[in-house]
């Protein structure tokens, strides 16, 4: 008897210590997300600055503009389905690299301040999106390892915890500023 119920309480304990470890999984991944997004609507709130800049010296380039207000608009449209937010912000960065390559070809554009400052911020919103990435993946790599592992599996499912898609960002197309501070140091 005392046997049996050994074993029924090593199984309770068991399985709290099992919930509990996916719950703080979980946790570490909706964490992972919510600082994903913040850095995402960050960035989403540059863009139309770093257009109206542009816009000011290159006002013929209106297809990209109207392209990178719909592709901003699908971004922010995506909300948090993972997946759908992944291609959407792949699709926005494609434009967004075109629209700092412009200022290129504006000596005057490139050697604005306002441009300049536009340009470091969105670079350092392009770093702050890389280490959040790293950390929600990371975060959904130890989740998902854990929903799938046994003894955790048997509990996981029956209670609803899920696999987590990562968040994946094409690095072709990434958006990544270059800042060419010429010759000043």
């Amino acid at each position: 008897m005392y046997a049996v119920l050994g074993l029924l309480a090593i199984f309770v304990i068991g399985g709290v210590l099992i919930y509990n470890n996916l719950v703080k999984k979980s946790q570490m991944a909706d964490n992972g997300w919510s600082d994903i997004d913040v850095q995402l609507k960050r960035r989403a709130n540059l863009i139309p600055q770093l257009v109206s800049t542009v816009e000011g010296y290159a006002s013929h380039e209106q297809k990209l503009f109207a392209e990178i207000a719909t592709r901003r608009a699908e971004a922010m449209a995506a909300g948090d389905d993972v997946s759908g937010r992944s291609a959407a912000e792949t699709a926005l960065s494609q434009p967004v690299s075109r629209l700092v390559a412009v200022a290129e070809d504006y000596p005057e554009l490139k050697a604005s301040e306002n441009f300049l400052e536009l340009q470091r911020e969105l670079s350092d919103t392009e770093d702050k999106i890389e280490m959040a990435r790293r950390f929600y993946n990371g975060a959904v790599r130890e989740l998902n390892t854990s929903v799938q592992s046994f003894p955790a599996m048997l509990i996981a499912g029956p209670i609803g915890f899920r696999q987590r898609d990562y968040f994946e960002v094409d690095m072709a197309d990434r958006a990544v500023p270059q800042i060419d501070m010429g010759d000043q140091a």
